[in-house]
């Protein structure tokens, strides 16, 4: 029996996905897993130390920590038309973003990364837990805020309006889907294991799919307060078939984000290999 770290956030996208492997409703293969439950950007952060075994992170993120991880072909979220939005209280124009000053949802997250890509000259940016962002855009500590996960679908009831969809943009530029965040292995382990882990996340999903109201407890322990439209509609939107099986064109889509970012001098040289 082997017991790895494994690293996801507590957002319904990830509990539903991890369900079936932490509480071995499905053969995990002898392994064991000790859960680390954590903000993206706090898992982010822990990657960078190289101390864990298995863990989401943010796409951008991973081109920090290339060197000691690489990514699994099962439990990304890509897709299309879900990407992050920035809003404001009051309406403004895209030809404003440069000069305002806009809450993110953390240095190393994708959707801070899609907004160096669009808007280079938007350098007043300050980070917050992604779930005060909405708060702190209303009480007006900033002028605006790049929301993601679940927020895409409450700021309008709280009055905030759309700025820009940096999904739109990056669909637009590309014609590709949007890569946001990854499940990653440390590069210490072999091969062989690497893809032990992704047949793993790979057989969890599936399960989930098809018994949906198996993972509804683990999924509101940790989303108590969401209503349960609301957790449907995240899970439906990040846990797509890009999640089964990541593929061909959704590693053309991360291959296309890193040489977008790399032309603008936003993220550092990687290795060739990213993918196991």
């Amino acid at each position: 029996m082997i017991k790895l770290t494994l690293g996801f956030s507590t957002c319904p996208n990830d509990t539903f996905i991890f369900d079936a492997a932490v509480h071995h409703k499905i053969d995990t293969e002898d392994i064991n897993f000790e859960l680390v439950l954590a903000d993206v950007e706090e898992l982010n952060k822990t990657a960078f130390k190289g101390n864990i075994d298995v863990t989401k992170l943010s796409y951008h993120a991973y081109a920090y920590a290339a060197d000691n991880y690489i990514i699994l072909n099962s439990g990304s979220a890509l897709g299309n038309n879900n990407g992050p939005l920035l809003i404001s209280k009051r309406k403004i124009y895209p030809d404003e973003i440069d000069s305002l000053k806009i809450a993110i949802p953390g240095n190393y997250t994708t959707a801070n990364l899609l907004l160096g890509i669009a808007f280079p000259n938007a350098k007043n940016k300050k980070p917050y837990l992604f779930s005060d962002i909405e708060t702190a855009v209303f009480d007006e500590e900033v002028d605006a805020g790049l929301i993601i996960h679940e927020n895409r679908f409450t700021y309008e009831a709280k009055g905030l309006k759309k700025i820009i969809d940096l999904g739109e943009y990056w669909e637009e530029l590309s014609q590709m889907p949007i890569p946001l965040g990854c499940i990653v292995m440390h590069r210490k382990y072999n091969s062989e294991l690497h893809e032990k882990l992704s047949r793993i996340i790979k057989r969890s999903i599936e399960y989930a799919h098809k018994n949906p109201n198996s993972s509804l407890s683990f999924i509101q322990q940790y989303a108590q307060e969401m209503n349960a439209e609301v957790m449907k509609k995240h899970i439906d939107l990040y846990v797509n078939n890009y999640s089964t099986d990541i593929g061909e064109k959704g590693k053309q889509a991360v291959y296309r984000l890193y040489d977008e970012a790399k032309k603008r001098n936003l993220i550092p040289e990687m290795r060739k290999n990213i993918f196991i």
